[in-house]
């Protein structure tokens, strides 16, 4: 599977709560959270890509493709996923699926895709998606190629935003994993939560 998965990690949203700026960038012990996503899971995807809008130039370290939205004016990460899709389509016409995840979560499991996949298959599902502690966490999951047109529909024509209410219309697999000794899906919003995340990252082997 991971020969043949794309990820796409998605940077797209604005960091209001901490002052502006891309959340990514910002440092977890010594390492930012860019990097630490990126770590987590190279090993897992046959390539990575990012999704970003703006100046992809400040993202020129990372060694990554730098993908902007293919739609204008919808913000938010059905945008970004369907900016993947339209990549894949385009560049890796043999992909059926690609795997999205936030660029904020530090801590993604390393038995993200192997888990999805299964899922995806044993459910014979369209979509998998991740989640923790009682909670979905959408924007992490894998996502058909073949369902690029009617995400773009959707976006377009009827203005959904929300992943949930554009997943509803397919089989989804919903995968679960343990919040101790913390939770894989971790995202960091404030700067408080920053604080908490270099607590977390010692426990996860710095």
């Amino acid at each position: 599977m991971t020969n043949n998965l794309p990820g796409v990690l998605l940077a797209g949203g604005l960091a209001r709560r901490m002052g502006g700026g891309d959340k990514p960038m910002r440092q977890i012990g010594g390492r930012t959270i860019l990097e630490r996503v990126i770590a987590r899971l190279k090993p897992q995807c046959s390539e990575l890509i990012l999704n970003a809008n703006g100046d992809p130039a400040r993202f020129a370290r990372f060694g990554l493709p730098v993908i902007a939205d293919t739609v204008e004016n919808f913000p938010g990460p059905l945008a970004g996923i369907l900016a993947a899709l339209d990549w894949a389509a385009a560049n890796r016409p043999d992909v059926c699926f690609v795997l999205s995840a936030a660029a904020d979560c530090p801590f993604l499991p390393r038995d993200l895709v192997a888990r999805l996949h299964q899922a995806l298959s044993e459910q014979d599902a369209q979509l998998a998606v991740a989640a923790s502690g009682g909670q979905s966490h959408p924007v992490i999951g894998l996502w058909s190629v073949a369902l690029r047109d009617e995400l773009r529909h959707a976006l377009v024509q009827e203005d959904i935003r929300k992943i949930d209410r554009w997943t509803a219309r397919y089989r989804l697999a919903t995968v679960t994993w343990p919040t101790e000794p913390l939770d894989p899906f971790f995202n960091a919003n404030t700067m408080d939560d920053i604080t908490e995340a270099d607590r977390l990252a010692a426990l996860d082997g710095g």
